[in-house]
């Protein structure tokens, strides 16, 4: 075996490796602190160099491009880390973050298969005198989505969020700021608009203005949303307020919970301060 040469960048290294395969020469890499290229015909040590001077020269040449689509070694030495997503999510989520978020998903998808009517009418807000004993309406309404983008973006900031403030302070408080936001905030939307409404983003709000306060008034909790996403999520509540947007937004419920959120860290961050 012969070592050719030695890049700082493993894509650089794969790329001339895939070309000189498609020109009749095996190469292999070897990883360490960089990703060395390894011949073991030393009979074509010769061309492999003449050809890894043009290549040097100038490597971003279609034609290697080309042969990093036409190679398809997978024994080359050269390994990609995998993106380690459930650990990802396991490390910055609490049990009842996960719960909330499967939660979710799971209604999503039973909405997606038989309908939005049935899981309303089993889920909604009371919309009926006789319904209101019912008393997971008046919270499970949170767990209804109705577009994929609509459950994206507020199950990632619910696991943002209600992640650090259950890793951080505790699942009972993730529980108070959720039970607390959705009702309220499903409350004051119901006046607005009819109980035909869903969605996380009542509690989301309240859990920004929650992160926020509570990261200003007491670094020390580990608790912060930057000032850049607060400002950012109240030009998005500014937009849906009036409209810009051109869809519907529960305006009520988004308004509702950062007030509610911001209440709850000003009374958290009092207390704290009352302790010190």
């Amino acid at each position: 075996m012969l070592m050719i040469t030695s890049f700082t960048n493993p894509r650089v290294a794969q790329a001339f490796v895939d070309y000189m395969a498609t020109q009749g020469v095996i190469l292999t890499i070897q990883q360490h602190e960089r990703s060395d290229v390894w011949l073991s015909d030393a009979s074509q040590e010769t061309r492999v160099r003449e050809e890894l001077e043009r290549f040097l020269a100038n490597p971003a040449d279609p034609r290697y491009l080309a042969a990093s689509w036409q190679s398809g070694q997978t024994n080359s030495g050269l390994h990609y880390r995998r993106f380690p997503f459930l650990e990802t999510l396991k490390a910055g989520a609490g049990p009842v973050t996960i719960s909330v978020m499967a939660a979710c998903i799971l209604v999503f998808i039973l909405m997606s298969v038989i309908g939005d009517q049935p899981v309303m009418l089993l889920l909604a807000w009371p919309y009926d005198d006789s319904l209101k004993f019912e008393v997971w309406r008046y919270f499970t309404h949170a767990l209804m989505h109705f577009s994929f983008v609509h459950i994206l973006f507020n199950l990632l900031w619910w696991w943002y969020l209600g992640g650090a403030v259950e890793k951080r302070i505790g699942s009972g408080k993730l529980v108070v700021i959720t039970l607390i936001s959705a009702l309220l905030s499903g409350f004051i939307q119901h006046q607005f608009s009819g109980p035909w409404f869903g969605g996380l983003s009542g509690v989301v709000y309240a859990l920004m203005g929650y992160a926020w306060l509570r990261g200003e008034r007491d670094p020390q909790s580990g608790i912060f949303l930057p000032r850049g996403l607060i400002i950012f999520s109240l030009i998005w509540l500014v937009a849906g307020w009036f409209d810009v947007l051109g869809m519907s937004i529960a305006n009520g419920a988004h308004v509702t919970g950062l007030v509610i959120g911001l209440a709850m860290a000003l009374v958290d961050t009092h207390n704290v301060r009352k302790r010190a």
